[in-house]
């Protein structure tokens, strides 16, 4: 019996669907650690002592080395097995989770995030991966590739919920800990459902295309996770993104001359799966972006506790849970590019009101509405793309097709953090300066720092109130510009999804 064979018996059964529950599990623990440690940084911030800048990375750690290792760990699953890569992931998640939840210091909480990264860079693609292989009917792949997006979407947005309510009755070691008994069920839920499967006709290793996969993605990716600190013109931001793209063209290059390649880069020439892979990263750009403003717009500017906040985000994860499997049916009746189009251009109108929003808008009114409208987008936009992207490959290269999949998910969410973030302060800090005239300099250099310093100066001093309302309208001009810069990065993948996205496409089963 052949692997593929051994692979496909479960769908005579229920067993495929608890499968997914079980990839779908994997999936959310990884994802909800992209934006969970966010509402933690106040509290990491007094309980470790350490400057914005360190503290910044104990979310970075984990995105650049998570970026960096998706392709090469997609690429393995492939060789080896994807149950196997993903039990490995699950075990250094788990183990990592203990590390980071033990931290002493912020450099120890880094180095964990860092190891947790390389879990999750198993764990990602492998969910995927499996999905492909156990799902072979046309119709219930695609059903189960929408609900593992709706649950990518779902876990974005429950992050901040799942952070706020730890820290409102644990200690922030519990954000880290809640980590092991899901990957423990996992793992044991794992080995006794998931059939192993793995490309028939590896070939050679691509030892070269490894190593330039993985020192180009995070070379670029650190690039743009520094530049809004050191400046998009500084000369170690310029030298080392540039080195990346070098790098990457020698990927691209030596790709399409080796005889085994980890990627075939001419997929890409195929409009069907680059158009889909540039509306993934327009989605995430203005996703992550967006998540970045609203959880600091909500706290800050709003006044509400990190739970508080993070339950207003609910609706937006229940939106894209019920859209995205959704947004599969309607792509069978109408196709993929008018879906994924139409979804894109739905976010963007989901940006655009929220780029009108005031400091005192009410959450029942204009920010729930901008929200739902983002969300219901996102969940059109990911479930048929993603769908497009895995059904232009063969089952034996899931892995990679996955990883190609995660990869742009990645590098556009940290895309859309840094430009929007960029946006925000340029913005932010001229006009708070421009607002406190006459305050002393001191003050002023820290209000300008960040939303969160002005408000803690704007308790400690005489005119705090005026300090606060200067803050406050700062923070609206960086956010307001920082929606914008949203709206347009998805009209744009509306534009290029409805210029390069097949109408309709036929997606037949390996065999």
């Amino acid at each position: 019996m052949s692997v593929l064979t051994e692979v496909r018996s479960p769908q005579r059964t229920r067993t495929r669907w608890w499968i997914l529950a079980v990839l779908c599990l994997s999936l959310f623990m990884v994802v909800v650690d992209n934006t969970i440690v966010n509402v933690a940084l106040p509290t990491l911030s007094e309980e470790l002592s350490d400057t914005t800048a360190n503290l910044q990375w104990i979310v970075d750690a984990y995105t650049l080395v998570f970026s960096a290792l998706l392709l090469a760990f997609g690429y393995f699953g492939d060789r080896t097995g994807r149950r196997r890569a993903l039990q490995f992931g699950l075990v250094i998640f788990a183990i990592t989770s203990g590390l980071a939840a033990l931290s002493q210091t912020t450099e120890q909480l880094i180095g964990a995030r860092a190891l947790m990264g390389v879990g999750a860079a198993m764990i990602f693609p492998a969910t995927l991966a499996i999905i492909i292989n156990v799902f072979t009917d046309v119709r219930e792949r695609a059903m189960a590739i929408g609900i593992w997006s709706g649950v990518t979407g779902l876990a974005v947005a429950a992050g901040p919920v799942t952070g706020g309510l730890l820290l409102e009755h644990f200690w922030w070691g519990s954000i880290f800990l809640v980590n092991i008994p899901i990957a423990l069920l996992a793992l044991v839920a794992g080995r006794l459902l998931i059939p192993d499967s793995r490309d028939p006709r590896p070939g050679g290793l691509d030892r070269m295309g490894l190593f330039l996969s993985i020192t180009a993605v995070a070379a670029i990716v650190w690039a743009v996770i520094e530049a809004p600190h050191r400046g998009w013109t500084s000369p170690e931001i310029v030298i080392i993104g540039t080195t990346g793209l070098l790098l990457l063209a020698a990927f691209v290059v030596h790709e399409l001359r080796t005889s085994y390649p980890l990627l075939d880069v001419s997929l890409f020439a195929n409009p069907r799966f680059s158009a889909a892979s540039v509306a993934i990263a327009s989605a995430f750009f203005g996703l992550f972006g967006f998540i970045f403003l609203i959880t600091q717009y909500m706290q800050l500017v709003q006044g509400y506790s990190p739970l508080q906040a993070g339950l207003r985000t609910v609706p937006f994860a229940v939106v894209t849970g019920v859209f995205s499997p959704l947004s599969i049916a309607i792509m069978h009746r109408v196709g993929s590019k008018a879906v994924v189009a139409f979804g894109l251009a739905l976010m963007s109108t989901g940006f655009v009101m929220a780029s009108t929003l005031e400091a005192d808008s009410a959450y029942f009114g204009p920010v729930l509405a901008s929200m739902v409208v983002m969300a219901a987008g996102l969940g059109l936009t990911t479930s048929p793309a993603t769908e497009a992207i895995m059904g232009a490959l063969p089952a034996d290269k899931a892995g990679v097709g996955s990883a190609v999949n995660d990869t742009t998910r990645e590098l556009g969410g940290t895309l859309g953090v840094a430009i929007v973030g960029s946006v925000f302060a340029s913005l932010y800090g001229p006009q708070i300066v421009d607002g406190l005239n006459g305050f002393p300099e001191q003050v002023v250099a820290l209000a300008e720092e960040s939303m969160g310093a002005a408000v803690v100066l704007s308790e400690q001093l005489p005119q705090g109130a005026v300090l606060l309302e200067a803050a406050r309208s700062a923070f609206m001009s960086g956010f307001q510009a920082g929606s914008l810069v949203a709206a347009g990065a998805t009209a744009v993948g509306a534009v290029l999804a409805l210029l390069w996205l097949p109408a309709r496409h036929r997606v037949t089963p390996t065999t």
